[in-house]
This record gives C-alpha cells, structure tokens and sequence, in this order.
C-alpha cells in the first residue's frame, strides 16, 4: 500500500498501463443522465462483488513483529539481509483463519482480503520450491493461505488474496524484470491452483515502475485459466483514485479517498469500485500509532461508499503471531451492530444501488425493491462529517432533488418512527422533515425508508 497522501511514492506516482482512462470523467449521477450511450451489463462476478459491499482487508507479515508498519523495511532503511532475519521468528502460533471470518462475519463483512505477499517480499504460503522465503522455511512451518481460506468458507466468507507485484528483497525485481515476472506469474499460478475457489486477487505495486512493461495481459491469463470467477483488482494509489487499464480489471479502487459514482456509459465493459481503508496511518501493525478511527467514522465511510455503489474494504493489521487486535474487534463489531440495526444482508447496505437523486450536504439517496432510503448526516454535532467542513444541520427538513415519484410514507429504520414528507412534482423535490435522536440514541448516519 501508499503510506500517505503526502508519500513520496503516493501522489506522483501513476500505473503503467497502455489505455489508462478514467472511470470519473463524471462525477455526479445527474451529469450521467444526460448521456445517451449505453451502459454495459456487469458480468456476474462483478454483480456478485457489488452486493457484498464490505470487506476486511488483513496486512500481516514479517514486519508485523516490528510493529513499526508495513513499509519498516523501506522507511527505516532496514538491509534486506538484516530484514530477512525476522524469518527465524515468524511463529504465526495465534493466527487462525476461521477466527478472522468469525470476526469479519460479526462486523457484516462479506469477504476478506488478506496479504499473501506484501512488499517485503515474504510468502504466506506454501511456495512450491520457488523461493525459500516462505512461511514454510520459518518456524510455523504451516501454510497460513491454507489456513485462511477453509477458515472462511467454514463461516461463509468469501477469501480474496493480496499480491504484491513489487518486491524489496527479491533480487531479479531490480536485475532481471522479465525473469521476476515469470516467478510473478508462477506464483499467482499457486495461489489459483491449490487453495479451491478464490473471490478474487487484488495486486499492489505497479507504480513502483511506471515506465516499465508489467506484461499484464500474461498475469490476468493466468487468473482467468484458473480463476474464471475471481475479481481481478490492480491498486493504482493514493493520486489515481478511480483510475482504469488494462480490460481483465474488474474493479478501480480508491486507497482512502471516498468513492465517487463511476460514469459507465458507452464503456466496453461494467467495472465497480472499491474503497480500501485502514484504522490509523498504517496497515501492518504500528504499536505507536494512537490515532485510531472510530466506529462512528468507519459507520460513514461504509455509508458514503455505497453512496456510488462502490464497497468498503477496513483495514486490520494483527500482532507479530497473528492474533486480532481487541480495539479493531471491538471496533468492527460495533459496526457489525450499526448494519445489523439496518437489515443486515438483506439490507440496502448490500442490496440498495445509487441513484440520480441528489440530496442536501452529505444526505444522498439508494433504491430497493421500489422503496427510496434517505441517508440522513449531521443529525447531531458528534458526527465525523464535521472533520469533512460540513456544518452541523440537526433536526428539520432535509431536501431533495431529482425525484420523479411521490412518496407519502415514511419512517426511521432504527425505531420505526413515521416522518412527514412533502413532494413537490412540478420540481421533482422531495422534503423529508427529519426529527432528531431519541435520548440515548445516535445512529451517526440515520436512514429513513419511503415506501413506494
């Protein structure tokens, strides 16, 4: 991953592929309805990735046992020599995959996304004779990818794999490029060929090298034999938010920048959007890093991703031997109670799509079987939005616009409460009159269903 928006390898740096374009050429639903040309269908696998909406993204390797970053090695100038040493502790005593997918599960996560190679260069898993700077030449001796995928589908969550496509401690990466992109090649090869069906594999890395041919036609062939279902999602960074190349991507991603609605139309091909997140400013463990985010905001981030129908990929490093930390657990299992109050699965969290209706600030709009479901912000002054410049409204009419049908009923999700609404249909404005929190409650983003 980036580190920063200011990093040095964030902003500047863009992937290297021969028809980059962009997916936000418009930004706004309302600008997408003026444009005649087609939308294509997703395919199915796209379909399916859409519905799952949130996703827990696991950074877990040998720099873990610094707890200093993901990026130790290359921010403190580690040599690579020294760095390797941290093989000979690599215990992974207190990691189990299935205690992951119970944890992604309680959160209403779907899927998880757990690093089987970062940047570091070091294995997960069982390499086959490719490298020796696996998992299995240290003491756990066990392949952890093995591990995590029969540990998520005994729980019913779908397993993805990171892979790096950069690599510190690899000497061919720098001496030999086309040679390291066989053993590349070779070992996403593995990663499709012995662990049963995988979501999807998410790459991180190709704007190390922005000028250089990453023959990625090759990489995606190799997916595709194997993996015909799989996602396929290549990180193009802090920078290049949105940003789309080679045809066999799936999914543009947005590395902690909020996801805005993708024009598709007159695009050969559907491509979705994810978000990918992370609990402070690291993604490996960082035992100094005190600046978590709240549930509150994690709450927003999930709500404003579904916003443009993008999902929302949360971030958790575990310690040195693999254990979950207990702040992210709780953390996520406060979420996990926020979609819970909201319908769980089959809830608009996963089932509601965007809309050209345009609300107020922050409040915007999904639909469902029909209904309409306003997401309401800034009901009280506690809300994170407030971080984000918006002044805080509270209780009281909140417009939209944009609304072609008249709704007459409505009522909070959270406690059935009926609310007014007003319907103008020569504007096409909508008025829901919003009241505020009952004592002791505060949903953070409330959400009000009409009923068609």
């Amino acid at each position: 991953m980036n580190l920063s928006r200011r990093s040095l390898l964030g902003g500047a740096v863009a992937l290297s592929i021969s028809t980059l374009a962009s997916l936000g050429e418009a930004e706004t639903m309302a600008t997408q309805g003026q444009d005649t040309r087609p939308i294509p269908t997703p395919a199915p696998r796209v379909a399916r990735f859409e519905k799952l909406a949130f996703g827990m993204f696991v950074h877990w390797g040998l720099y873990s046992q610094l707890g200093r970053g993901e990026w130790a090695m290359n921010m403190h100038q580690i040599p690579a020599a020294k760095y390797k040493e941290l093989i000979k502790t690599f215990t992974a005593k207190d990691f189990r995959g299935r205690a992951l997918a119970k944890m992604a599960k309680k959160a209403g996560m779907k899927y998880i996304t757990l690093t089987s190679r970062h940047h570091e260069g070091f294995s997960l898993y069982d390499t086959r004779g490719l490298s020796t700077f696996d998992v299995m030449h240290s003491p756990a001796k066990r392949d952890l990818i093995a591990d995590f995928t029969e540990g998520c589908r005994a729980e019913g969550i779908i397993p993805m794999l990171y892979h790096t496509t950069l690599d510190w401690t690899e000497p061919r990466f720098e001496n030999d490029f086309p040679a390291y992109l066989q053993y590349l090649r070779d070992s996403i090869e593995i990663l499709c060929t012995h662990y049963g069906e995988i979501g999807g594999l998410w790459f991180d890395g190709n704007w190390s090298k922005p000028n250089a041919d990453w023959q990625e036609d090759k990489l995606y062939a190799v997916i595709r034999k194997h993996q015909p279902e799989a996602m396929i999602i290549n990180n193009t960074g802090i920078g290049q938010e949105g940003r789309l190349g080679n045809p066999e991507i799936d999914s543009v991603t947005f590395e902690r920048g909020r996801p805005h609605h993708l024009n598709r139309h007159g695009h050969p091909k559907y491509v979705t959007g994810e978000m990918c997140h992370t609990m402070n400013f690291h993604w490996g463990v960082a035992s100094q890093d005190f600046n978590y985010l709240s549930p509150a905001h994690i709450i927003e981030e999930l709500s404003f991703a579904r916003r443009a129908g993008a999902n929302l990929l949360m971030n958790v490093g575990p310690t040195a031997t693999g254990k979950i930390p207990d702040y992210e657990a709780a953390a996520f299992a406060r979420v996990g109670d926020w979609v819970r109050l909201h319908g769980g699965e089959k809830g608009v969290l996963y089932q509601g799509r965007p809309t050209d209706i345009s609300g107020e600030g922050e409040d915007f709009a999904l639909e469902m079987n029909g209904d309409l479901y306003l997401f309401i912000t800034d009901l009280t002054a506690t809300s994170n939005t407030m971080a984000h410049g918006v002044t805080h409204r509270g209780a009281g009419a909140r417009h939209f616009t944009g609304v072609t049908q008249a709704f007459k009923e409505a009522q909070w999700l959270d406690n059935n409460e009926p609310l007014k609404v007003d319907y103008d249909s020569s504007a096409k404005k909508l008025t829901l009159h919003a009241t505020g929190y009952p004592y002791g409650t505060n949903t953070v983003v409330r959400v009000a269903r009409l009923k068609a």
